[in-house]
């Protein structure tokens, strides 16, 4: 009798206990601008975690055209992402060669002179490990749009 009422004060312990060890957290990803498809994608996502927001820039890296890495640009607030667009903005009236640097991330003008009239490109190239995308004047057109909207 004395083993069943020292289990019966203790259970509502052992129950909370357990149920303590794992939260479940709502999580959410949202493709915002999907510039490019298939081999070389190039998209910008918001994540929310709980009160969280982040956004993302997914590419893949052009450095390896024979492997697939993925690589990523984390923004961690709005205002962060806002310096993308600042600097697409500004590189899209600037001179070929012009260059955009901020703390992750950097963006260089070069004009594709292949054409009768050179086409403004735009080489993205993170600072922390070195992954590089190209970005064609008609996508960051659609990226500055897209950061606008927010």
């Amino acid at each position: 009798m004395k083993k069943l009422i020292f289990l019966l004060l203790f259970l509502p312990m052992i129950i909370t206990k357990a149920e303590a060890q794992f939260t479940i957290t709502n999580t959410s990803t949202i493709t915002l601008a999907d510039l490019r498809t298939g081999d070389w994608p190039l998209q910008l996502q918001r994540i929310v975690k709980k009160n969280d927001t982040m956004y993302m820039l997914t590419f893949r890296d052009k450095q390896y055209p024979n492997n697939h890495n993925i690589s990523q640009v984390k923004f961690a607030s709005l205002k962060q992402l806002r310096f993308l667009q600042q600097g697409l903005t500004y590189l899209m009236g600037a001179d070929d060669g012009t260059e955009a640097t901020y703390k992750e991330f950097s963006i260089k003008r070069t004009d594709d002179k292949t054409k009768i009239k050179p086409v403004p490109k735009f080489t993205l190239i993170c600072s922390e490990d070195g992954d590089v995308t190209d970005i064609q004047k008609n996508e960051a057109d659609a990226l500055v749009r897209a950061i606008n909207k927010l």
